[in-house]
């Protein structure tokens, strides 16, 4: 029976990773990867050589077969993300979801818990995280703007993910639908030297990092509180 094995894998800091995933990594006979540089880093920091499968939105047929083969054939396969836990907000969720179709049984599927931002992030924004709803990354265009005004109109706390690319943007839009009462957090390089939380307002936060142009940067987490 073949094995996949889901490793959540830090999100900056590679002193996250836990005893059990580099166990997993050493022991697999193939490892899935979103870009192979970046897990290249990892592996070398605990001097595991592995054979490396990419994998991510726009590998194709050929790299996804490739790895149903090895399964089918009982071979231990490893997937990860280049951070974080793979198929939160990762594609990684529809290559289990075809393991579970085309090898069913024949398979054993298995979680390795680790990082995640969005978990990262509620435990240190000092917000309501009891109930949240969780976007992912918001579409760039279509649909971008409903999903704001359900955030406005929201009776839990909202997160999503958020590139620097259009972190001001989202916070304008944020400050164009909420009330001053609402707080939300932008939380930015969790894990990493340059960590930071900045609280407040929408309208607060947007004129903090204009203020700050040179903190619009690393991937970030936007948390809304009702």
């Amino acid at each position: 029976m073949g094995t996949l094995s889901v490793v959540g894998t830090p999100i900056g800091n590679l002193g996250d990773v836990t005893l059990r995933a580099v166990d997993t990594l050493k022991n697999a006979d193939l490892i899935a990867c979103e870009d192979t540089r970046v897990t290249a880093k990892l592996l070398q920091r605990f001097g595991i050589e592995k054979p490396l499968a990419i994998y991510h939105a726009r590998s194709g047929r050929m790299n996804t077969t490739r790895i149903l083969a090895a399964l089918g054939e009982g071979k231990h396969v490893a997937l990860v993300t280049d951070a974080g836990t793979p198929g939160i907000s990762d594609p990684g969720s529809e290559l289990v979801a075809e393991v579970r179709v085309r090898l069913g049984s024949d398979v054993r599927i298995e979680t390795i818990p680790g990082p995640a931002a969005i978990t990262a992030a509620l435990s240190i924004a000092g917000l309501p995280s009891n109930e949240f709803t969780f976007l992912g990354f918001l579409p760039h265009k279509k649909g971008r703007e409903t999903l704001f005004k359900e955030i406005a109109g929201a009776k839990r706390t909202y997160a999503f993910y958020e590139s620097p690319h259009r972190l001001e943007k989202a916070l304008a839009s944020l400050a164009k639908v909420l009330s001053e009462k609402r707080t939300i957090a932008v939380c930015r390089e969790l894990t990493k030297i340059h960590e930071s939380i900045v609280r407040g307002s929408a309208q607060t936060v947007a004129e903090y990092f204009k203020a700050h142009p040179t903190e619009v940067r690393g991937e970030v987490v936007i948390i809304v509180s009702t």
